[in-house]
């Protein structure tokens, strides 16, 4: 008896196990559909990522931007067949791109004072002082750089109401509106411009 009582337990045994065994892939099978669902919820981002590039303008299109302190939204300007160099077009084209920039300069000047005098405070602790420290005066060297080229701006407006603006001050050959328009502070033509740099170089 005791034989055939082992021989019950181990086939009741495999029953329970054989019926175990479908129950793992039933779970696997429903698990499937999950990753599915998260992968087409992805892909709809991909496609509205897609739509968004291609609703864009054209890099033509657009404004010209710079960054550090430099003018933004400009529209560049279109040099007509035959004009003469340094037009009244081109004078209002320039000094509106220089009293923007001077503008955008003198809004960091205050946004930077708001922000040191809000930020300032008396950290206990001497490191966070150090960084606090740091951080001013590299915000205070970049501010004194903008400074000068306010100055810069300044004297390129001078020189637009005086006639003399677009020339190159050593030779005396146009600058260019497209040289201009990258560097509105521009003295000087790429030759010159080349030769000085070239000098700079031979001396150090």
């Amino acid at each position: 008896m005791s034989t055939k009582k082992k021989a019950k337990k181990k086939a009741a045994a495999k029953k329970t196990a054989v019926k175990k065994a479908p129950a793992k892939k039933k779970t696997a099978a429903k698990k499937a559909p999950a990753k599915k669902t998260a992968a087409a919820k992805k892909s709809p981002a991909k496609k509205t990522a897609v739509s968004k590039s291609s609703s864009a303008k054209p890099a033509s299109a657009k404004a010209s931007k710079r960054k550090g302190g430099e003018f933004t939204d400009f529209i560049p300007y279109e040099e007509k067949h035959g004009e003469d160099y340094m037009n009244d077009a081109q004078k209002d084209h320039f000094r509106q791109i220089l009293r923007h920039w001077k503008q955008e300069l003198m809004e960091e000047v205050d946004r930077t004072v708001h922000h040191m005098q809000d930020e300032a405070a008396n950290f206990p602790d001497p490191n966070d002082r150090a960084t606090q420290e740091s951080e001013f005066t590299m915000e205070l060297r970049t501010r004194d750089r903008e400074r000068k080229l306010i100055k810069k701006i300044d004297e390129s407006l001078e020189k637009i109401d005086s006639g003399e603006y677009g020339y190159c001050e050593e030779c005396g050959i146009e600058i260019g509106v497209r040289r201009l328009e990258a560097r509105p502070t521009a003295t000087l033509c790429i030759d010159c411009k080349s030769l000085d740099e070239i000098r700079e170089k031979q001396r150090f």
